[in-house]
This record gives structure tokens, C-alpha cells and sequence, in this order.
């Protein structure tokens, strides 16, 4: 099995606790960084059950997301190498197929920030959210003429488009808790996320919520869903249990005070 289920490494320096995978039963883990730069991990599972359980804590600014309502995009021939690929399509992100779609719809608008803030605008406003529209192979194209979704399908929609006009943009998956925005009776879930290019910078945006959120930790980068994948096996297997939890604290608890120090 291939894991990836550590903060990213960007965010290693702003852990206030030990960030450690442990299995149940105990098998060796071998950590390693991805192509992305995300940190991953290797195990073969044994026969039978496995589970696997991290925790930890994590300092944040506790103010939103900052906005660059004046961050400008790139000339394509401006950007730099490392760049370029996400501009290209990838497997959920058909940036062939939704190209003229996307300058029809976006193509008056200002380019930068206020381009990207515009697509994510109209995937906010036109594509359902629902945990029951969930479907693991809807592609970008899909989402559009299907008009729902969950998470990772609006971002899908939205990071295609920018890629549609010439804007980098990549998948990103992590944690968002509810920190300044009302509690919702749902269970708590990782959160898909995309960041496009702009001024020089990666800037993360959110078509689904549609708004500067608090405390919201990456996991890891890619070009779509494919390559931030939680788990990946080789062999039959059943997920029977799934928990995740993002809670706001004040202080670091008393024991992990003590193994921090």
C-alpha cells in the first residue's frame, strides 16, 4: 500500500507535536517524497486487518486565507519550467475538451486573481454539492454536464478551466475544520482544495465553499485527484472505518507539551 497520509512537508516547520503513522498490527513503514514533493509512505499490509492512526498539532495564523485581488497571471512563455505541467490535461482534467467552454465563459473577464475568483464564482453557483453525487471516476467534462459533485469534483471543473486560460493550477487535498464559519452535523472529512499560479506564488482557492478559510493544512499537491490519492493498494480490500478530525485548541495538551519539548 502507498500512504499518503502526512502534512506536507511545507507545513513540517508549523507542527507543535510529533506527526508519526502508526499501524496496527505494527509493519514496517518506509517514508519517501513523491515526484510532487508530497511525503508518502510504503508498507505491506498483512492478511486481515489493518488499521492505521496519526495525530498531531499544528500552529496556524488563525486568520483567512489572505486575498491579491491585484496578483497578476503570467504570459505563458514567462513561467517558469517547473510550472508548465499544470497547464497541461490530465487524467480528470480536460483541459482539451473545455477549452472553448471555458474562453465562452471566462474570456471577457479580467486575467489574474479576478479570473480565477470569476471561474470558481460560476462552479460555486452552478454545480450541486453532495455526498451522495460522490463518484470516484467523474472527470472535469463530466462535472460540467452533470452539474454535481463533491469536493474534488469542483475543484476538477474549476482548476480545468484555469489551465483553459493558460492560469497554472493544481489539485491539493487536506484538512479544513470548521474554524470561524458555522458547525455543520455532517462527520468531518479531508477537503479538496486547488491553488492556481499568480504573481510568482501559489495561491490556494476553494470553488465549493467559496470563501478565505481559517486553518486549512495541505497534505499534498498533484495534477488531479490521481496523484494526492489517500491510499493506494495493490490487491483486493475493504475500507471498513474512516474517521477524520480537525479540531481547533488553544494550547498544546500537557503530554504533548511534554514530547515536543
Amino acid at each position: 500500500m502507498l500512504l499518503m497520509l502526512h502534512v506536507h512537508p511545507e507545513r513540517r516547520r508549523d507542527l507543535r507535536a510529533p506527526e508519526q503513522l502508526i499501524t496496527e498490527p505494527a509493519v514496517e513503514v518506509q517514508n519517501y517524497t513523491d515526484n510532487f514533493g508530497n511525503r508518502c509512505a510504503k508498507v505491506v499490509a498483512p492478511p486481515g486487518v489493518i488499521r492505521f492512526f496519526s495525530d498531531t498539532v499544528i500552529e496556524d495564523s488563525g486568520l483567512p486565507e489572505p486575498a491579491f485581488p491585484d496578483a497578476r497571471q503570467h504570459p505563458v512563455e514567462d513561467l517558469p519550467l517547473d510550472v508548465l505541467p499544470y497547464l497541461l490535461p490530465s487524467r480528470y482534467c480536460e483541459v482539451e475538451k473545455l477549452g472553448d467552454i471555458a474562453w465562452k465563459l471566462f474570456g471577457n473577464t479580467p486575467p489574474g486573481w479576478a479570473r480565477v475568483q470569476a471561474i470558481c464564482d460560476w462552479v460555486h453557483a452552478n454545480v450541486e454539492f453532495g455526498y451522495k453525487h460522490a463518484r470516484e471516476d467523474r472527470t472535469a467534462l463530466e462535472v460540467f454536464n452533470e452539474r454535481r459533485g463533491v469536493c474534488r469534483d469542483f475543484m476538477h471543473l474549476a482548476l480545468t478551466f484555469c489551465r483553459c486560460m493558460n492560469i497554472p493550477a493544481r489539485y491539493a487535498t487536506g484538512y479544513l475544520g470548521d474554524i470561524g464559519v458555522p458547525t455543520v452535523p455532517d462527520p468531518m472529512d479531508f477537503s479538496a482544495f486547488f491553488e492556481a499560479y499568480l504573481e510568482e506564488r501559489w495561491h490556494p482557492f476553494d470553488a465549493r465553499h467559496n470563501e478565505r478559510r481559517i486553518g486549512r493544512v495541505a497534505m499534498g499537491y498533484g495534477r488531479d485527484a490521481v496523484d494526492v490519492a489517500l491510499t493506494t493498494t495493490f490487491g483486493k480490500h475493504v475500507l471498513r472505518n474512516f474517521k477524520v478530525w480537525t479540531d481547533e485548541i488553544t494550547a498544546i495538551p500537557a503530554e504533548l507539551a511534554v514530547a515536543v519539548a
